[in-house]
């Protein structure tokens, strides 16, 4: 099996994008990832195009994407293909890519995907998204993905002791780093006094599915992420003027569709297991990780998933937050990009962006006070539904 390396990386600022076509959003971040692999005037020699995307259909009212993508970026004949995956369709697009230059099929991959979710009203948006639940037992239940996660972090708080100044603690910290990073959708950092501890607090941080603050879900986004991977076992990759950075590992596994089906609803049986299996094919543990971007749409997702992939024990994450733990600065730094609470979450395309921020910190080019001290491993959980459809991904600076 043949190692795979990402050559190029491409994003567009996340936020409101919605004066664009989704089209031409997926095709900046393309060609801002072949430019930067040097490889723009060469796009119709790359031999496949993913393209992830959740829910364009109904956001956009608009279908076979990846065909759309090709033929606005002047790419035909290359084949092309569009990977749904919920919130995970972004990651998922890395892994079909990279089963593509891993099994030989093919050398150079264009992998690219995003959302255009501001198209309609936050409401809207909100039930659009809650279509990937159970249409029977949780959907016309009322269900949501917001109310999936306030009764999640209720659970969490009852049994471990976590609290909502933990919740705004890891806020702060996010909208820190997003600051810095400049294709955050929110760039304004925030205090613990303004959202937590100061006499306004509940007006400015009010709730939105109690126990879970405005501060603790990401904001509505749009936006795109793209990479350029290649065979780095190919002559060819001595066409790109980057060193690669190689994919370690990556694996996906599931649980139940209805989330009332599983023996403990706080145990995330799916990211555990994709996980292990990426840390397997890395032949690496979770101590050997140098940084991670977790997905964090409700900031609990943060905390649990960082305990399913082994980097704190069970209900003590939250304790190496106020230590300062999770840091740009401390011990593991977590979600250096700002996170899908500050960077934002369109969310067919999170998976990739979430690659992207593992990239740049690897090559060291992440911003000016952002960039992590000498990092050798970086991972990335991208979690679909709630929690029943997860890849997790590995990139190594070798």
């Amino acid at each position: 099996m043949a190692n795979v390396g990402i050559v190029g990386i491409g994003h567009t600022k996340f936020g409101n994008s919605s004066e664009y076509d989704l089209s031409d959003v997926l095709s900046y971040a393309a060609t801002d990832a072949l430019i930067d692999a040097g490889f723009l005037a060469r796009r119709k020699e790359v031999d496949q195009v993913i393209v992830g995307n959740m829910a364009s259909g109904l956001f956009c009212h608009q279908s076979a994407v990846a065909s759309a993508v090709v033929s606005r970026m002047d790419m035909e004949p290359v084949p092309a293909e569009l990977v749904e995956n919920g919130p995970a369709s972004g990651a998922s697009a890395i892994k079909i890519g990279y089963m593509a230059v891993a099994s030989g099929m093919a050398d150079i991959v264009l992998v690219v995907a995003g959302e255009i979710m501001r198209k309609v009203s936050g409401w809207v948006g909100t039930d659009y998204v809650a279509t990937m639940l159970h249409t029977d037992a949780e959907y016309n239940m009322g269900l949501t993905l917001p109310a999936f996660g306030g009764m999640f972090t209720r659970m969490y708080m009852e049994r471990y002791g976590l609290t909502e100044r933990d919740l705004a603690l890891l806020a702060v910290k996010n909208h820190a780093n997003g600051a810095k990073n400049k294709y955050a959708h929110i760039q304004a950092p925030c205090t613990i006094e303004a959202i937590a501890d100061g006499p306004d607090a509940s007006v400015v941080n009010t709730y939105v599915a109690e126990p879970l603050r405005m501060y603790s879900t990401c904001p509505v986004s749009d936006g795109a992420a793209a990479l350029l991977l290649v065979n780095m076992d190919s002559p060819k990759v001595k066409d790109f003027p980057k060193k690669p950075i190689r994919i370690a590992g990556i694996a996906s596994a599931t649980d139940t569709h209805c989330v009332h089906n599983r023996k403990d609803p706080l145990m995330l049986n799916a990211v555990r297991i994709a996980a292990e299996k990426a840390f397997a094919m890395a032949k690496l543990k979770p101590s050997d990780i140098s940084f991670a971007e977790l997905h964090d749409a409700f900031s609990i997702l943060e905390l649990a998933i960082s305990e399913e992939v082994g980097f704190f024990e069970r209900g003590k994450s939250y304790l190496a937050v106020r230590k300062g733990e999770t840091n740009l600065d401390g011990r593991l730094p977590i979600n250096t990009s700002g996170g899908l609470k500050s960077k934002g979450h369109p969310v067919g395309g999170t998976g990739v962006s979430q690659a992207v921020e593992l990239v740049r910190q690897l090559r060291g080019e992440a911003e000016k006070g952002r960039q992590v001290a000498n990092p050798k491993y970086g991972m990335s959980v991208n979690f679909g539904g709630f929690g029943n459809n997860v890849v997790a991904l590995i990139c190594a600076k070798d």
